[in-house]
């Protein structure tokens, strides 16, 4: 792995909050060691990332620029990259059946409340999405911190387990 980035894809359903956020954390963070992607199981038609988990984005100095809504098909198309590892950011996505990953990578389940599921004032609705955004971060400061060894692929399947209890 020290010789190429980690490819990492988030999944939730839509693909407009929690694996949006968490790609583009680990894109700012990786340090050039992880590319993160992310999809969602049935985004829906010309479904958008919430502009609220891109305003806390961009209020913590991480870029939105390349951030899409896309479903999860996209990746696995013949010309898509190949991933290492595959989490599920939400329970709906957690409990469908993926489609094939080439490779067979790495997965794991690490759960959030949907920021963009709350009600209240909009002031509320923008710290949901701050939580989100500070839990997501330090569990990926976390993966991005491990030494090169706990991210070779015999490894990274208990790696990605062990970081779901954090």
């Amino acid at each position: 792995m020290a010789d190429k980035a980690l490819n990492v894809l988030f999944l939730c359903t839509h693909n407009s909050a929690r694996s949006i956020l968490a790609e583009a954390i680990l894109n700012h963070i990786g340090r050039g060691r992880f590319s993160a992607y992310s999809a969602g199981s049935s985004p829906r038609d010309k479904q958008q990332p919430n502009p609220l988990g891109l305003q806390v984005l961009q209020q913590a100095g991480i870029s939105i620029d390349a951030l899409s809504s896309k479903s999860w098909d996209e990746f696995g198309k013949p010309d898509a990259p190949h991933m290492d590892l595959v989490i599920t950011v939400c329970d709906n996505a957690a409990g469908e059946v993926c489609p094939y990953w080439p490779g067979q990578p790495a997965t794991a389940h690490w759960g959030y409340p949907d920021p963009s599921a709350g009600a209240g004032t909009d002031a509320q609705k923008l710290e949901a999405f701050r939580q989100t955004l500070h839990a997501l971060k330090r569990r990926l400061n976390i993966l991005v911190s491990l030494p090169p060894a706990k991210l070779e692929m015999t490894f990274l399947q208990n790696t990605a387990h062990e970081l779901s209890k954090e």
